[in-house]
């Protein structure tokens, strides 16, 4: 699972950020993630959780490496790795 969830996360990250964070849903494989993207130091944080286990997650988009935890696991991957994927379903943007 992480393996497609962290990068469809930072590719979020990507889409700019207004000057406010907004609780924004979407759809994976079958599991529901609210998160939010804030601009903190110059990084973008995208903290959320996913809905039906309740595990939180916070990656800061850096430059080129996206940074964070997942649970309570730490987790760091290039942004070069993130890729679109196909079945992301944007659920609501508040």
């Amino acid at each position: 699972m992480k393996k497609f969830f962290l990068p469809t996360l930072a590719l979020l990250a990507l889409v700019p950020t207004t000057a406010r964070a907004e609780e924004q849903r979407f759809e994976h494989q079958g599991r529901i993630y609210s998160y939010t993207v804030t601009q903190v130091d110059g990084y973008r944080v995208i903290s959320g959780i996913e809905e039906k286990t309740g595990k939180p997650f916070t990656l800061r988009v850096g430059e080129h490496r996206v940074r964070g935890t997942v649970g309570s696991q730490q987790v760091s991957f290039p942004l070069r790795d993130v890729e679109p994927l196909a079945k992301v379903t944007i659920l609501a943007s508040r």
